[in-house]
This record gives structure tokens, sequence and C-alpha cells, in this order.
């Protein structure tokens, strides 16, 4: 998986002389939290809901509201927008871009192809993102299957087990813990019980079985 695979392509972008306000209801309008701040296709800074909140005068201001409207009125994205972005390409892998963001505490990469930007990528798009992949929207059932000592041909004999019961795989994750590895596989079915059973009778230790996004 690929930030190309789950990046937002349809971009919503700025440019350094764009006054705050302007930016504000920008975002606003668009349910947005940040900008990407473009000269053509370069990307040049990021402008977010944060940093504007920075560059509010304090409440413990002596200015009035005319003035401090008056100082925003004045002040351009380029006065203000963060210049040192992080970044990420779109071949990278979805978790070199989830490490990145949480090393860097940062909830947005904008994508980067031969200098020009191409995308980003939000905490928004890594939840759609593990959504998908788990098969939430899919539906059928999830089986989680206990495996004390894990081995190799274990997968190849589960999915042989469903197969021949013609059942088809939506999505398989695997979670290795100290203790032993859960196998979670969702199936193409809305009868959990005949899903356990048939899992159960194989020799397999089943720690739950439900419907999925019902």
């Amino acid at each position: 998986m690929s930030v190309r695979d789950f990046m937002s392509k349809d971009l919503i972008t700025v440019n350094a002389d764009t006054p705050i306000f302007d930016a504000i209801d920008l975002m606003k309008k668009n349910k947005i939290h940040r900008l990407p701040v473009v000269e053509g296709r370069k990307l040049i800074g990021l402008i977010t809901e944060g940093v504007i909140q920075e560059a509010l005068p304090s409440k413990a201001t002596s200015l009035s509201v005319y003035e401090v409207n008056y100082l925003l009125n004045k002040t351009n994205v380029k006065d203000i927008m963060i210049k040192k972005v992080e970044t990420t390409k779109p071949d990278a892998l979805l978790e070199d871009a989830i490490a990145q963001m949480r090393e860097k505490n940062v909830g947005v990469l904008p994508v980067l192809e031969n200098d020009a930007i191409i995308g980003i990528i939000t905490n928004n798009d890594i939840f759609d993102a593990f959504l998908k992949i788990t098969g939430y929207y899919a539906g059928g059932t999830r089986i989680s299957i206990f495996i004390e000592e894990d081995h190799p041909g274990i997968l190849a004999d589960l999915t042989k087990l469903f197969a021949s019961h013609e059942l088809s795989i939506l999505t398989i994750v695997v979670n290795h813990l100290k203790q032993g590895t859960i196998v979670e596989i969702q199936v193409e079915s809305k009868d959990p019980s005949r899903v356990k059973e048939l899992v159960t009778q194989a020799g397999y230790e089943v720690l739950s079985a439900v419907l999925t996004n019902q």
C-alpha cells in the first residue's frame, strides 16, 4: 500500500499573498483544517488552523476588536505560514508516512512528485485507509483466531479451509503478540455461527466471530 492509494488528490491551495481572512473562509467553506501554500505547483509553505490561532493576539491584549481585525486584514499567508514543511512521495509506503507523521508530530503531509504537489495525506485519510484495509465497509463475518505457536503455512491452511467451504476472503489481518498470534479474517458470509463452527472443527481456537458494519 502506497501513499498514492489513499492521498487526497482534489487539492485546495492558496498563494503566499492570500489574506489570512480569505484563508480562514476557504477552510471553513471546504471543512478542512490546513492549506498548502503554492507558487504555481511548487509547495512553498503550509497554513493551518493552529498556525492562525497562534498568530492571533492574546486575549490579554489591550487591542480593541477593531484593531485586531485591522492587523489581521493587513496579514497575508506568507507572514505566518510554516515554511519548513514535512512532505512525502506518492510511492512511499503508507506505513512510512504514518511513522513520519508520528515522529514529527504533524497531522498532514503534502505529497510531492518532481517537486510539484500532487496530493495531500492527512490523519483522516489514514483513518479511511484503516477502515478500508480492515474491510469495515465490506460487511460479512470477521473471525478472530488465536494461534499459540505460529509457523509457516498457517495462512495457507486457513485460506484452503475457507475455499473448501466456498467462503470468499475479504481481508486478513495478522497481529503478533507476546503470548501468540491473532489472525483476523473477514469472509463473505452473514452467518458467524457457521464460520465459527467450521474453524473450530478444524482444530483452531476461535476468540470471536461477529458480523461487521451492521
